[in-house]
């Protein structure tokens, strides 16, 4: 430390002399504690240095796809589809055993198909919105939105074994056999009388 100060003021003096005075030790230390600035400000933005993230990070931060949620979202619209076919009629009589006994096959259906598709596939699908009235049996189907194709059909049929009144059947078609083959999800049981239409409302007056 001692040498370094000696060697300054040893330098400062040649300065002095080659230069006539025209170089002032006022002018160095001037020049000293611009210099000493410049560094410290150099090793504080070297300190305090964060990398930005790239395109390619941002990239797949956004794109990131979670399959649980997928799967989660496409069974709460499943749910609601359900319900709003039951209609105000049906739903009261039927709606907690279809939560409890057909919704949990109908999630384990869905786990089954998404396992068949890649992420970037995957993200492609979604569920139609509206389920059938009247008879008919669509409860909603799962689709590519870019063909526009259909990937699999859950449906619900009513039956009417002779002797044993009126059974919900509910099931599901897939793409792999072109819809052909009709795969059972379960039964309840309606009631010995003819059940109403689906998507049936209770006018209020």
């Amino acid at each position: 430390m001692k040498t370094a100060v000696w060697f300054r003021k040893s330098l400062v003096i040649l300065v002095s002399v080659l230069t006539f005075g025209l170089v002032t030790p006022t002018n160095l230390a001037w020049l000293a504690e611009a210099d000493s600035l410049k560094d410290s400000k150099k090793g504080l933005v070297q300190e305090d240095h964060t990398p930005y993230p790239s395109a390619q990070d941002l990239s797949e931060t956004t794109d990131h796809f979670d399959r649980r949620n997928f799967i989660s979202d496409m069974l709460d619209k499943a749910e609601e589809n359900a319900y709003v076919k039951f209609g105000d009629k049906i739903n009261p009589k039927i709606g907690d055993e279809f939560k409890d006994v057909i919704l949990p096959k109908i999630e384990e259906t869905i786990n089954n198909i998404a396992n068949q598709f890649p992420d970037e596939k995957l993200k492609q699908l979604t569920i139609t919105e509206q389920p059938s009235a009247g008879r008919s049996e669509k409860i909603f189907h799962i689709y590519d939105t870019l063909s526009g194709n259909d990937i699999i059909r859950f449906h619900v049929r009513q039956e009417n074994p002779p002797l044993e009144g009126y059974w919900f059947n509910f099931h599901y078609h897939t793409y792999h056999d072109s819809f052909a083959m009709h795969y059972d999800i379960g039964k309840i049981y309606w009631d010995k009388n003819t059940p109403p239409h689906w998507n049936n409302q209770q006018i209020i007056s």
